[in-house]
């Protein structure tokens, strides 16, 4: 979830060590874990995927494993190159991908969305590239989350560099094109993390939708 996001601020080839490095300590796996156990019952029934934002492809490799076809797509090379076989990557920007309409069952943000500039274009490509009643998630880092809080004082912190905090603006254009379910998820206080829903315990916001119609990039519905 967190420390994936240094990937899109194209930080190099020395922190991209580090980071994969940091993936392997135990806090990091029970973190991955956890995002990774919350997404698979939401992807019943489906079977292409598309990550958007996905980095390494940690989360993404352990669905692979799971028989999902996956896609992600990601603005930093270096980051693909370190992404399993089992994964199809394509590099390049949400705002404006090269994905045919209806490619795939569910988009997938995991704690990407509020990094890009243009998010209310990237979810209106997103529901272009969706079949009719396909799925979005989006998990977003809650800033009312102490674990927000505490991050934000750390000068170096990516969520320093998190382009959009209203979450409710997301929601509403998220909800232009998908009809949406949210809910506060996965608490994290320094080591420990624990199950919550809690506004200023949960370091995520879910939002989930289903396409309401099919929409074309000429947009037809």
């Amino acid at each position: 979830m967190v420390a994936r996001k240094v990937f899109q601020l194209n930080i190099g080839f020395a922190s991209m060590d580090k980071y994969l490095q940091s993936c392997k300590a135990e806090f990091w796996k029970k973190v991955f874990k956890a995002e990774l156990d919350y997404i698979l019952p939401e992807l019943t029934g489906t079977k292409d995927v598309l990550s958007i934002g996905c980095g390494p492809a940690i989360i993404e490799a352990g669905l692979a494993e799971h028989g999902f076809n996956i896609t992600g797509l990601d603005i930093s090379k270096e980051a693909l190159e370190q992404a399993p076989d089992s994964i199809r990557t394509v590099a390049g920007k949400a705002e404006n991908m090269d994905f045919e309409d209806c490619s795939f069952d569910v988009v997938i943000y995991v704690a990407s969305l509020q990094f890009i500039e243009k998010y209310k274009e990237a979810i209106k490509q997103t529901a272009h590239v969706l079949r009719p009643a396909g799925r979005i998630m989006a998990m977003l880092i809650n800033p009312e989350s102490e674990f927000f809080k505490e991050k934000t004082k750390e000068p170096t912190s990516y969520v320093n560099k998190i382009k959009h905090t209203n979450l409710r603006e997301i929601e509403r254009t998220i909800a232009e094109y998908f009809a949406v379910k949210t809910e506060y998820f996965l608490g994290i206080k320094g080591q420990d993390i624990f199950e919550t829903k809690n506004l200023n315990l949960a370091s995520l916001y879910i939002i989930k939708g289903k396409k309401k119609n099919s929409y074309s990039r000429k947009g037809q519905t």
